[in-house]
């Protein structure tokens, strides 16, 4: 395998540039799914490598239940630094697994609460609740879509200013923002390198569904000043893994880009531009990430095989 099986760790960060320019130079549908593309595939990559360094790890501990031929010092030298990486591949394997694990189930869990909080509430689409504490919310859950939102923010925003908050949540649900974030958020958990890719995508997100309320309802000024009374008035959803109307910021910048002209669907940045080549560059990196952790993975399958007595 050589080094490899090292190199899905280290180059999430040729993504790095894109993270920043796809903000703001790219469609945000088109950053949204780009930057959620390049995360989940080099989580996966780098996951892999750490579950093959582990099975040279967990060779060398005595009493393991794998084959003896595996801990042979010829398969160890087939295998380079088995000793150091192979061993600390196992506790950041199940560091992993278990964070991947929790953030599973804190998603899961936030959900059915939400859902069984608004048992009650009549079965439309939209949920309007009589709370003093202003906030709105997109709540999926397949044919129970539905969007929340208290009367004290209603209160606070003109006629115009409102349909242009619906229109904001029910993108969300119909774009499932909320798939792309878990994504993420997964890609972060298992590799730190992944966090600038979160970040950018909690925010192209928001900006996805600015451009789509924007054009809902005609006005991005009207959709911007919805945005900014509501981020003045409230602090955000109260169920933090669920996509707010003025939250995850930043709340200027979205509102900044909604006073400038839309921004061009273009599905593929040029080349000769400077987020066209963060855009190559990144796609090269999660390709190479995707070549390393097959070839590491072939190599490993065919030493073990080897090594294994008939």
């Amino acid at each position: 395998m050589g080094v490899f099986v090292f190199l899905p760790l280290v180059l999430p960060l040729t993504a790095w540039p894109i993270a920043r320019l796809a903000e703001q130079r790219l469609h945000p549908g088109t950053a949204t799914r780009l930057l959620t593309g390049v995360a989940g595939v080099m989580a996966v990559c780098s996951t892999v490598c750490l579950a093959l360094l582990m099975v040279v790890g967990t060779a060398q501990l005595p009493g393991n239940p794998l084959p003896d031929g595996w801990s042979d010092p010829e398969v160890r030298a087939a295998v380079p630094y088995d000793e150091v990486a192979g061993r600390a591949a196992i506790p950041a394997l199940l560091a992993v697994a278990v964070v991947c694990v929790a953030t599973l189930w804190r998603h899961g869990r936030v959900r059915h609460r939400a859902h069984r909080a608004l048992a009650g509430v009549p079965g439309t689409g939209v949920a309007v609740l009589p709370d003093e504490t202003p906030y709105a919310y997109a709540l999926p859950g397949g044919a129970r879509d539905r969007v929340v939102v208290t009367t004290a923010l209603l209160s606070r925003l003109e006629p115009a200013e409102r349909r242009a908050l619906f229109a904001h949540e029910r993108a969300h649900l119909t774009a499932r923002h909320h798939r792309f974030l878990l994504v993420v958020q997964l890609a972060a958990r298992a590799n730190p390198f992944l966090r600038p890719l979160r970040t950018a995508v909690s925010y192209t997100a928001e900006r996805w569904a600015d451009e789509e309320a924007a054009h809902a309802v005609g006005s991005r000024r009207v959709v911007a000043r919805a945005i900014g009374k509501a981020a003045l008035a409230s602090r955000g959803t109260p169920l933090p893994t669920l996509a707010g109307f003025a939250a995850p910021g930043p709340v200027p910048r979205r509102v900044a880009a909604l006073l400038e002209p839309a921004p061009a669907a273009r599905n593929w940045p040029s080349l000769f531009t400077t987020v066209g080549m963060a855009t190559w560059a990144a796609a090269v990196g999660t390709a190479l990430s995707a070549m390393s952790s097959a070839n590491s993975a072939v190599t490993m399958v065919l030493i073990l095989h080897a090594a294994t007595p008939l």
